[in-house]
C-alpha cells in the first residue's frame, strides 16, 4: 500500500542486473497503531508533483501490462508491431483519467492510500483511451497524435495501415479488460461494467461527432454540441474513472453522484476549452493541428454559439467554410474571424466559467481526504486556462 503523498518523494529510478532503469515505488513504512486512516497522509499535496507522479507510474505501469510473454511466439511482425505500439502509448500526455481514478479511490476512502491493483486498474483506463484515441485518428485521417506520427500513419500507407491501426485498438481494447478485471480489487467487475457502460455511450457521440458535420449548421443547435461533448469527453473522460475509482473503493451512492455530477461539468469545461484550442490554438503547443476541426466541419460549440448569433450573410458564409474538406489559411482565418465577431468565442469562454464554477461547488461537499480537495481545484483553475 502507497500513498499518493509518499509517491511524491519516493518515486525513483533504480538499476536493475541489466542496467536497464526499472522504475519503483518504495513501500510506505506502517503508521503507529491507532493513527486515524485520514491521519496519515495529511501532508498537503501539491498538484504538479502529484501530476508528474501519476504520469510516472501510469508509464512504468502501462510498460509492465504491455509486456506479453505470451505473444513473443505468435509471430515475428507481430513481435515488431507490439514495439512500436508500446512507443506510441507511452508517448507523454497529461495521464488525466488514471489521476481521477486515483482521486475517486482516495475520496472513497477518506485518505490517498493506493494499492497496486489500483495503479493497474488506473493504467488499463489510459489503455482503453490509447485504444479509442486510435480508432478516432483513423476515422478523422488524423495525421498526428501526441506530438508525433498518429498510428495508422505508423504502420502503412493508405488503407493498410489505416486497417492494422484498427486492429491493434482492438488489441488495446482487450488488454484493458483484462487488467481492469483482473486487477484483485473488490468490485472490480462492478468498475469495470460501469466504465464499459459509458464506452457504449462514447460510441454513441463518436457517432454523433462524424455524422454532424454532413448536416448543415441551420439544422443544428448548441445542444447538439454540448450532447457531444457529454457523451464523448465528459463523461467518459471524467465521470467514468472518478466514478469507477470511488466504486473501488466502496462508496456510498450519494458520492458517487456527486463525482458523477462533478466529472459532467469538469468535462464539459474541458471540452470547450479543447473548441476553442482548435479554433484559436497554437499546434506546437496543442501537440496536433489546430485547423483539423475546421477541415473536417465539425460542429463544434463556439461554431454553433456564433452561427446562432450571425446576420443571415455570415450564416451563408460559415456554411461555406465549414463544409468538410481542406482549407487555405485564408479560409481558415475568416472562420475564427467570424466565430469571433459574432460572439462564438465569448459565449464558450462563459459557459467555461459557469461550468468550472458548477463543479466547484460540487467540490466544497466533497471529503477532504488528505489535500485532494485542494489538489482538485487547481486541477479546475488549470483547465480554465490549459493551452494544449
Amino acid at each position: 500500500m502507497l500513498t499518493l503523498v509518499a509517491a511524491v518523494q519516493d518515486t525513483m529510478p533504480t538499476r536493475g542486473a541489466s542496467g536497464a532503469q526499472n522504475p519503483v515505488m518504495k513501500e510506505r513504512k506502517p503508521s503507529p497503531a491507532g493513527t486515524p486512516a485520514a491521519e496519515q497522509s495529511s501532508s498537503p499535496l501539491d498538484f504538479v508533483s502529484w501530476a508528474k507522479t501519476v504520469q510516472y507510474q501510469t508509464q512504468v505501469v502501462l510498460h509492465q501490462i504491455l509486456e506479453l510473454e505470451d505473444e513473443r511466439h505468435l509471430d515475428t511482425s507481430w513481435n515488431k508491431v507490439l514495439e512500436q505500439v508500446r512507443s506510441y502509448s507511452l508517448r507523454p500526455s497529461k495521464r488525466i483519467r488514471p489521476g481521477l481514478v486515483l482521486v475517486g479511490y482516495a475520496l472513497g476512502r477518506g485518505d490517498t492510500r493506493a494499492p497496486s491493483g489500483l495503479w493497474r486498474f488506473a493504467a488499463a483506463t489510459e489503455l482503453l483511451h490509447t485504444f479509442m484515441l486510435i480508432h478516432d485518428d483513423v476515422a478523422d485521417q488524423a495525421d498526428t497524435r501526441r506530438g508525433g506520427a498518429a498510428l495508422h500513419k505508423m504502420l502503412g500507407e493508405g488503407r493498410l495501415g489505416e486497417n492494422l491501426a484498427i486492429v491493434i485498438g482492438d488489441h488495446l481494447y482487450g488488454r484493458s479488460l483484462e487488467v481492469m478485471l483482473g486487477c484483485n480489487l473488490p468490485d472490480a467487475d462492478v468498475a469495470t461494467r460501469y466504465f464499459l457502460k459509458v464506452c457504449r455511450y462514447t460510441a454513441a457521440g463518436q457517432y454523433m461527432d462524424i455524422r454532424l458535420p454532413h448536416q448543415p449548421l441551420a439544422e443544428l443547435s448548441i445542444y447538439h454540441a454540448l450532447r457531444v461533448a457529454y457523451l464523448k469527453t465528459a463523461l467518459y473522460g471524467f465521470t467514468a474513472p472518478l466514478v469507477c475509482g470511488a466504486m473501488l473503493a466502496g462508496s456510498d451512492p450519494e458520492l458517487i453522484n456527486k463525482l458523477e455530477r462533478f466529472g459532467r461539468y469538469v468535462g464539459t469545461a474541458y471540452q470547450l476549452r479543447d473548441d476553442l484550442l482548435g479554433l484559436y490554438g497554437q499546434s506546437s503547443v496543442v501537440g496536433k493541428p489546430t485547423d483539423s476541426d475546421l477541415a473536417q466541419g465539425k460542429r463544434t460549440f463556439p461554431l454553433l454559439a456564433a452561427y446562432l448569433r450571425a446576420t443571415p450573410e455570415a450564416r451563408q458564409e460559415l456554411e461555406t467554410l465549414c463544409i468538410p474538406g481542406p482549407k487555405d489559411e485564408m479560409m481558415l482565418q475568416r472562420a475564427r474571424e467570424l466565430v469571433e465577431q459574432h460572439g462564438g468565442r465569448s459565449a464558450t469562454e462563459r459557459l467555461i466559467e459557469r461550468s468550472t464554477n458548477a463543479a466547484a461547488r460540487i467540490l466544497n461537499t466533497l471529503p477532504e481526504a488528505g489535500g485532494l480537495k485542494q489538489m482538485l481545484r487547481d486541477l479546475l483553475q488549470m483547465l480554465m486556462i490549459r493551452e494544449a
